[in-house]
């Protein structure tokens, strides 16, 4: 680690979000360009630097910031420098020399202590002297929390957000109830919180910190996928955690409850977000399911001629049950139709367009994911988006309580039928705010597989309505012709039945290779991604997908990416790369967002690079490809497989991960020509039936399975998987009836 000294004197570069900088630092007459995370610098500023040099290409000798101290200037020059420089707003050089040469070094304290005299200089003005001295305050007053929250362990970035959340308020807020900064700051949570806290000398039977373990606890709930936790659950947990009385729990439960922050229900404690959305979606629900006009049988025969019509039309194979199906979504409002692989789901949808097309009705299709969005418009020919592109999103980024949609109760979606595909992915928050954007008298049709793992996200919408019993539902149960000939549609049912396997490799599109060591798995896993795969799908490379159960381990997608980015993408000169934490991404590297980025910008790009169009948001789980490195812009470029192309400061590239293996539950709502599925060190706790069901459903042409048989026969065996608390089924009964 080296040091540097000097002052700032211009920045090259700053990120969208003003984190990410590369400036000019001047010492002792030298000039040197220096880059990192540094949101609170100015120009003018005497700071040190602490980091290491590098070497950029194309650029020289470069200095990257891994931390830094901001200086008060000494000397007249320093001062005059720092005035000049355009951090005081309204104050330029010749200003700041004229100050400067009448209070020469005594200048700051003049400001700070009788910022009146300011007015004695020719062109001040008493107000803009109070001014000037007011922002020097606010700059000190930033200084100053930053080094009170460095005690604490707290990093620049989240100082700077706490300071902008409280301002000068900031100390009182911190000693009164520090575990308020977990509440109010996006990036603090209970743990940071809890150890400022402790530091600070809070007891650990605050009150305070036992909300805020309560609070937490329902938040890390959430992101198991429950929507609440029992009471005795929740009491036990908040114990495990913070080791406190369960009376003492118990009485700050009731606290709240009392503030409505907590709703308990039938002994169940819900946080207000949760509980509102499941009432929410099962009023709406309600309010949408309106009663259509009555068929008459003469009707009824002739709704049956027009769809045979419009099936021999588009050259359609249908069945009784699809027919049944499409009716069903033409007589009720809200509908549900559900199947597994190769039961004609999208001849169905398609059926279903084609007719309300011939009744000149409007139809908008969308789904959870770009890739599922993707796929749908390649079976369908028409338009599909994602569902937080139908509804126009926008809010705060990775937060969904900041989330909002400009498609909503009063701007709703202008739209006589709107079909979603995968339901299976949408959590509650998204499927509340897709119903507030839906008018009564628009048929809403639900289309997804039940079997399928439920949403990442809290809740387990799909299955609920189903099992309410509520809305009309048609399962699509027989397996087509054309689809009998493949082994993974075959085995998918066999499988999501409880039904033993064939495990071998005998099949022409579904393989088991019984290996017991990781090194021969992952060598045969590379061998059928480079030679065996790619001709045998007609894909690329990178379209073969590996699918692991777990993240961690010498075959979970964190150790895998590593591994198959050095012979799947090896570096290469003029290759450019960037190391962001203990991540190294590369140009060409395959990438998936992880977090729901709501702010971040994207192009589509015509001919000559020209913008066809724009938008915002970029989502968990879209997947792409790194097209450009900048290491002197602090940039990254990504190009989704919906080619949207977005940019990535570097300050943000937590939000990016390499996708060369990523977890079954990543996979949902997408297909790919070709997957890898690694069945060695499953934990006894992942060897579920629908988490094997998803990932066999996940390919289209061919299936590979490596691994221990005996895994893959108790995952068909175990039907209970991790069973979630949710809610929805129980709303839908009381509002519905």
């Amino acid at each position: 680690m080296e040091t540097i000294r000097g002052y700032i004197d211009k920045f090259i570069h700053e990120s969208a979000d003003g984190v990410f900088k590369i400036l000019v630092l001047v010492s002792k007459g030298k000039e040197t360009v220096c880059l990192g995370n540094c949101s609170d610098l100015e120009i003018g500023e005497n700071v040190e630097l602490e980091g290491e040099f590098f070497d950029a290409p194309g650029y020289g000798k470069e200095f990257r910031i891994s931390s830094y101290r901001v200086h008060i200037p000494e000397d007249s020059e320093s001062i005059e420098r720092y005035l000049g420089s355009g951090a005081i707003k309204g104050l330029g050089m010749v200003l700041a020399a004229r100050i400067v040469e009448k209070f020469g070094d005594d200048t700051l304290r003049i400001i700070d202590e009788e910022p009146e005299r300011l007015a004695e200089i020719k062109g001040v003005s008493r107000r803009r002297a109070m001014e000037i001295a007011v922002q020097v305050e606010e700059k000190r007053d930033l200084r100053d929390a930053m080094i009170f929250l460095s005690q604490y362990g707290i990093s620049q970035n989240l100082s700077v957000k706490i300071f902008d959340t409280y301002g000068i308020s900031l100390k009182k807020v911190m000693k009164e109830n520090p575990y308020k900064l977990a509440e109010d700051i996006r990036g603090v949570g209970f743990i940071t919180a809890d150890n400022i806290a402790l530091k600070m000398g809070i007891p650990e039977n605050s009150a305070h910190r036992i909300r805020c373990a309560m609070l937490y606890i329902l938040q890390q709930a959430s992101g198991e996928g429950h929507t609440y936790l029992p009471v005795g659950e929740l009491m036990s947990r908040v114990k495990e955690l913070i080791n406190t009385d369960e009376e003492i729990i118990k009485n700050e439960l009731s606290g709240l409850t009392l503030d409505r922050k907590v709703i308990i229900r039938d002994e169940k404690a819900y946080t207000a977000q949760f509980f509102y959305a499941e009432q929410n979606c099962a009023r709406l629900l309600n309010d949408l399911n309106m009663p259509l006009e009555r068929f008459t049988g003469e009707d009824e025969e002739i709704l049956l001629g027009k769809l045979k019509t419009v099936a021999g039309a588009q050259g359609m194979d249908v069945d009784r049950i699809q027919l049944e199906a499409v009716e069903g979504c033409i007589k009720n409002s809200v509908f549900i139709l559900t199947g597994g692989p190769g039961t004609g789901k999208t001849t169905t949808i398609n059926l279903m367009i084609g007719y309300f097309l011939s009744c000149q009705m409007s139809v908008m299709l969308a789904a959870p994911t770009g890739r599922a969005a993707k796929r749908m418009s390649e079976a369908t020919g028409f338009e599909a988006m994602t569902i937080h592109r139908l509804l126009e999103v926008g809010g705060g980024q990775d937060n969904d309580s900041n989330m909002y949609f400009q498609k909503n109760e009063e701007s709703p979606l202008e739209t006589d039928v709107i079909i979603i595909d995968e339901v299976s992915m949408v959590d509650i928050l998204l499927f509340q705010g897709l119903l507030k954007a839906i008018v009564p008298g628009t048929r809403l049709i639900l289309v997804g597989d039940a079997a399928q793992l439920p949403s990442v996200g809290p809740g387990q919408v799909l299955r609920e309505l189903i099992d309410s019993g509520a809305f009309p539902c048609q399962k699509l149960k027989k397996i087509f012709r054309q689809a009998e000939d493949s082994d993974i549609v075959v085995n998918a049912h066999k499988i999501n039945k409880g039904e033993d396997i064939r495990l071998d490799t005998a099949s022409k599109d579904f393989l088991f290779l019984e290996r017991d060591s990781y090194s021969t798995i992952r060598e045969i896993m590379v061998w059928m991604m480079k030679d065996k795969l790619p001709g045998y799908c007609d894909a690329d490379v990178f379209d073969i997908q590996v699918l692991t159960p777990v993240r961690r381990g010498m075959l979970g997608c964190v150790e895998l990416n590593t591994y198959l980015q050095g012979i799947l993408n090896p570096p290469e000169a003029g290759k450019r790369e960037h190391m962001s934490g203990d991540i190294l991404f590369r140009e060409g590297d395959k990438v998936m967002q992880v977090k729901n980025d709501y702010k971040l910008e994207w192009n589509i790009y015509g001919n000559y690079r020209t913008i066809i169009e724009s938008g915002l948001g970029v989502f968990n789980g879209d997947t792409g490809i790194i097209t450009e490195i900048d290491e002197a812009a602090g940039m990254m470029k990504v190009r989704f497989d919906d080619r949207r192309v977005a940019v990535y400061p570097f300050a943000i590239l937590d939000e990016l991960e390499p996708a060369y293996a990523i977890t079954i539950h990543k996979s949902q709502g997408s297909e790919y020509p070709a997957v890898i599925i690694p069945m060695l060190d499953v934990p006894e706790i992942m060897r579920y039936r629908n988490l094997l069901y998803t990932g066999v459903t996940r390919g289209k042409k061919c299936v590979v399975l490596l691994g221990r048989s005996s895994i893959v026969r108790e995952m068909i065996k175990n039907e209970s998987g991790k069973s979630r608390y949710t809610s929805l089924r129980e709303r839908i009964a009381e509002i519905c009836g």
